[in-house]
């Protein structure tokens, strides 16, 4: 008996192995045709669109000077540390998406690239425009005679795309003594001009704010043209020294020159008026505290 139920198991146990191969098989196709493709696509698509939406949102949220690379393009200087000097030489290229210097520019504000540069106790205001060689390589000569960190701002748009503004930092060694933050200010005065700044800038809104330019007590009503505009404004948040970009209203020559403002918070902002008055170009310097949007 013991002998027999042994031969009659060793027959029944392949029998049921077999079928249950059989059964995983049929599963499996089952199974992928229900989700093996589709889920394949699904899993890979969203992966890959998740990513550049977080990179586009990324984008979008970071105010501009705040990255060296946005967008595929990257802003090289040739040396981050220089000797303090008045009239310091400065190289720099910017490289596009497929790592090359960028030779093919638009041209805005009657140039194809605006150079800013800031201590970062936000004085020391400048701004440039450096020249660029057939390689793509721009350079400049800054006033660096005060020690100190700097930030630079390469305002440009590529042949064709989108505005972008990147930002890199530039180290003057020596004894740096960072000046006091400026208290707000509306008012400014710099080389016998008298400017005043009028209006209120609200965070994430379009606010338009003007500013009014008298000489010697008198209006000015008859400023030329600078940067194809009767007047260039820059504003930088204190906090990071995020890089604003402002745009002029169309108007007459003064004596009041209007501008909109795009702020993305609240918060402390330095701004940098640049006006041209009988061939010389002026900056007046302000600084003004941002609304939150109460809505």
């Amino acid at each position: 008996m013991n002998s027999g139920r042994q031969e009659l198991d060793a027959p029944t146990r392949l029998v049921g192995f077999v079928v249950g191969i059989a059964f995983l098989f049929l599963a499996a196709l089952f199974v992928g045709d229900k989700i093996g493709p589709d889920a394949q696509a699904t899993a890979a698509t969203p992966h890959t669109d998740h990513g550049a939406h977080d990179d586009t949102t990324a984008s979008a949220a970071v105010p501009a000077g705040l990255q060296a690379t946005q967008d595929g393009y990257t802003l090289s200087l040739d040396r981050a540390v220089v000797e303090s000097g008045p009239d310091v030489p400065l190289a720099f290229t910017i490289s596009g998406p497929d790592g090359a210097a960028l030779t093919d520019y638009d041209v805005v504000h009657t140039k194809e690239l605006h150079l800013v540069a800031v201590r970062r106790d936000l004085t020391d205001f400048q701004h440039v425009h450096p020249t660029r060689n057939a390689s793509g390589t721009w350079s400049t000569a800054l006033d660096l005679t005060r020690p100190g960190p700097y930030r630079l701002f390469a305002d440009f748009t590529p042949a064709g795309g989108e505005n972008i503004t990147l930002g890199a930092e530039l180290t003057v060694p020596g004894d740096y003594r960072p000046q006091a933050p400026s208290t707000p200010n509306v008012t400014s005065s710099v080389d016998g001009y008298d400017v005043t700044l009028a209006g209120a800038v609200v965070a994430g809104e379009e606010s338009t704010i003007a500013l009014t330019i008298d000489q010697n007590g008198r209006e000015v009503t008859d400023l030329e043209p600078y940067l194809g505009a009767y007047g260039h404004l820059v504003a930088l948040r204190a906090d990071d020294l995020a890089y604003l970009h402002v745009h002029p209203e169309d108007g007459p020559p003064g004596p009041t020159v209007d501008f909109a403002v795009d702020a993305p918070t609240a918060g402390t902002y330095a701004l940098y008026l640049d006006f041209q008055h009988r061939g010389v170009v002026h900056t007046a310097e302000f600084v003004i505290e941002v609304e939150g949007n109460q809505g």
